[in-house]
């Protein structure tokens, strides 16, 4: 499989990984939370060969190799993450790299991130490809003040320090191990090699701006979350594992039905199935076959 370039967009804020020719239709690939780029580096190859594209993987703002928010003494919540600032993210990637018309290909926290994009901007959305992932995560409006004051305490508090290990291999043990949702050494090693830093020693430690795990003080409402959702005009694909985080939950059901027209895919594998050695190859042939059949536009 062919190497990714790295490429540096929206003037050198944003790091991303590409695979396929330059020139190509693009999709711009959307990784989950506390992952990385790499979290397509199994799947982009494939999608290059199927469908003669190029996929341009961004690592979010505070993931990979992107850059920091900024920091501020004085307000202690400014520079913290909320999930439609990375619709930002999105958009200036577009830019950077001369894109009107947009296919997302996005996993976990990336596929609401899509969402919020597909709809806030239908008109710019051609087609939507979400992995394990739909919609935002939401908040009931009796637990507004709980939600609010967990985010706020934590703003108020230091990051904690990166952790560091002795190795990368002990990384990727550490994030095994610790995990929001379970997932292999195999599948995990690319997410943890890319967000790797060197230290002094010889040691390792993570590039992630520790930030990203405080809670969020606001989150959209369930009803918020169900309206983005209904506002989305573009063709869509949801590709689940078996194992995944949907499943058959009210709450996925719920939001797979506000969803007009969605086509759905459940394969075997779990969160990470698109990554997963044994599973990639199955989501690639179900997303080129449906790609195929939603017409491939050039104007991508």
């Amino acid at each position: 499989m062919t190497d990714p370039r790295e490429l540096q967009l929206a003037h050198g804020r944003l790091a991303a990984l590409a695979w396929g020719k330059r020139g190509a239709p693009t999709w711009l690939a959307l990784h989950g939370w506390l992952d990385n780029a790499a979290s397509f580096s199994r799947l982009a190859p494939r999608l290059v060969e199927r469908l003669g594209i190029q996929v341009v993987a961004l690592d979010f703002a505070g993931h990979g190799h992107s850059a920091h928010f900024s920091r501020s003494a004085h307000s202690p919540g400014l520079g913290d993450y909320a999930l439609w600032d990375y619709c930002h993210d999105v958009l200036d990637a577009a830019e950077s790299l001369g894109l009107e018309r947009l296919t997302l290909l996005a996993h976990s926290m990336g596929a609401g991130v899509a969402c919020l994009t597909a709809a806030a901007l239908p008109e710019r959305l051609s087609r939507l490809v979400l992995i394990d992932g739909l919609g935002a995560l939401t908040t009931e409006a009796e637990r507004v003040p709980g939600q609010l004051r967990r985010g706020l305490l934590a703003q108020r508090r230091a990051p904690s320090p990166a952790p560091h290990y002795p190795d990368s291999k002990t990384a990727v043990a550490a994030r095994v191990a610790g995990g929001a949702t379970p997932i292999d050494a195999d599948t995990a090693a690319p997410l943890v090699e890319r967000n790797l830093l060197a230290l002094k020693g010889g040691r390792v430690g993570l590039r992630t701006d520790g930030r990203l795990v405080r809670p969020s003080p606001v989150r959209f409402s369930p009803e918020q979350a169900l309206a983005c959702l209904g506002a989305i005009r573009c063709p869509t694909l949801l590709v689940e594992g078996e194992t995944g985080i949907l499943g058959d939950s009210e709450r996925a059901c719920v939001a797979r039905l506000a969803l007009k027209g969605l086509a759905r895919r459940v394969l075997p594998g779990g969160h990470h199935l698109h990554l997963e050695a044994n599973a990639v190859a199955e989501v690639a042939d179900t997303i080129a076959i449906w790609s195929d059949g939603t017409g491939h536009s050039a104007e991508e």
